[in-house]
């Protein structure tokens, strides 16, 4: 958890009548965080967030609402790496992958790997 100043685009401070940046609390997925992957493979990201459920619900679902409110923010604020992910994990759903996975299949944990240097992080990242 950090804080950090947010800096609205000007149709959003004119709309919301914002003075100047607010201050925020956001969560960063940093490098010594246990739980921090490092990049990963865009298709197999996609095949594990269809697959995966967490307390709250689907991953999927919450990444597609995520793309439709970072779009909806503003004609500046959608996110091109959510954008693609949201497009392939509709694609996975499309073909069926996720559907023939059984209900004790769908948990968080498979495929996804820990990255072990940053050579090797630059290499996933170029792909």
């Amino acid at each position: 958890m950090q804080y950090t100043p947010f800096h609205a685009s000007n149709s959003f401070k004119e709309h919301h009548k914002l003075p100047g940046p607010i201050e925020c609390l956001v969560y960063i997925g940093l490098p010594d965080n246990p739980q921090f992957l490092g990049a990963q493979d865009p298709q197999a990201l996609a095949e594990h967030i269809v697959r995966s459920r967490g307390p709250s619900g689907d991953n999927k679902d919450y990444l597609y609402q995520l793309d439709e409110a970072l779009k909806s923010l503003s004609d500046d604020s959608s996110d091109d790496h959510v954008h693609d992910l949201a497009r392939r994990c509709r694609a996975v759903e499309a073909e069926g992958i996720a559907g023939s996975l059984r209900p004790s299949e769908r948990v968080i944990g498979s495929k996804l790997r820990k990255i072990g240097s940053t050579e090797e992080q630059e290499e996933v990242e170029k792909q």
